[in-house]
């Protein structure tokens, strides 16, 4: 994937209006810590899935690591494990009908029952001589393109929802604080020159113009730093 498809990737997800669906920043880094080793939500089997999956999503280029390089599959079995995977602010009381495309998901399953509904019709599509992690690349492409499509029925809906979620969850791991799971060594933050998500830029934030250049913060970084206000290292001419 090229630098410029990246950047549209973000666009991309900024036009969908995709939130971060993230716990508490104490707890997450809790859990985070121990990430890369052990999944709290997925089985092997579910495991091997996603992390072909979101590689064929964000891949990996020579530059800069793919979704699976950043650590997205963490950050996703995280969330599922969480708040979110147990739909805690969602409203699952019913009654449910069929939604218009507008109105957003609309299923009467928690993210969790969601992606274990799905990777589990997933594992019954290609049965246990050829799972789809042993698939080429481009084979793998055209499946996901068969979940996009909602060409496969998933107990009931299509699989463009699962698609849908799977999509939004990789993009938010993979250009989330790495507090959360992903986004490891700042990756994506370094490959599209953001400085970090944090309200410490009142000395330069009206400055129009100017080129920030400064190597990203994460979020656990803030507390251990002395001089959150300082203007940035290097200010270019105004344009």
């Amino acid at each position: 994937m090229t630098e410029i498809a990246r950047r549209e990737l973000l666009q991309g997800a900024s036009a969908l209006g995709l939130a971060f669906a993230l716990g508490s920043h104490a707890s997450a880094q809790t859990q985070a810590a121990g990430q890369g080793s052990v999944y709290l939500f997925f089985t092997e089997t579910e495991a091997q899935f996603i992390e072909a999956a979101v590689e064929r999503l964000i891949p990996s280029e020579p530059e800069w690591p793919g979704a699976r390089a950043v650590g997205v599959p963490y950050y996703i079995d995280l969330q599922l494990a969480g708040p979110y995977g147990r739909g805690d602010r969602l409203y699952l009381r019913g009654p449910f009908a069929v939604g218009l495309p507008g109105q957003g998901y609309q299923l009467a399953l928690t993210p969790a029952q969601l992606y274990r509904t799905s990777l589990a019709a997933i594992a019954r599509e290609f049965g246990p001589s050829t799972p789809f992690a042993s698939l080429t690349d481009a084979d793998k492409d055209r499946f996901l393109r068969r979940l996009e499509a909602g060409e496969l029925t998933i107990d009931g809906f299509s699989s463009a929802i699962f698609f849908e979620t799977l999509l939004a969850n990789t993009i938010e791991g993979y250009f989330a604080d790495p507090a959360y799971g992903g986004n490891r060594d700042m990756a994506s933050w370094r490959m599209i020159g953001f400085p970090g998500a944090f309200a410490a830029y009142a000395a330069v934030y009206t400055r129009h113009g100017l080129k920030f250049d400064r190597a990203p913060m994460a979020m656990a970084e803030v507390a251990h730093h002395d001089d959150h206000h300082a203007a940035p290292a290097t200010a270019g001419a105004a344009r």
